[in-house]
């Protein structure tokens, strides 16, 4: 191996599994959801979107469902 390599004539090109790294979404969550995820991140030093996509996945690799039981009023 050499010592130095001359990377100045390589062409850049995009990483062609970018696009299926991560998709960028618009979601609306309420003030507390995103202060108790804020307040999560820093302790553990990480970004905020970080830690909810880390929790999201989670849930998905657990196959974690909701159970919403909704009482109706008669």
């Amino acid at each position: 191996m050499k010592a130095e390599y001359d990377l100045s004539k390589m062409k850049s090109r995009k990483n062609p599994y970018s696009s299926k790294l991560k998709k960028s979404v618009t979601m609306r969550l309420s003030e507390g959801v995103i202060g108790y995820f804020k307040a999560m991140a820093e302790e553990a030093g990480v970004p905020y979107q970080s830690l909810i996509n880390l929790y999201l996945r989670d849930c998905v690799a657990h196959h974690r469902k909701l159970d919403i039981n909704w009482t109706s009023k008669v």
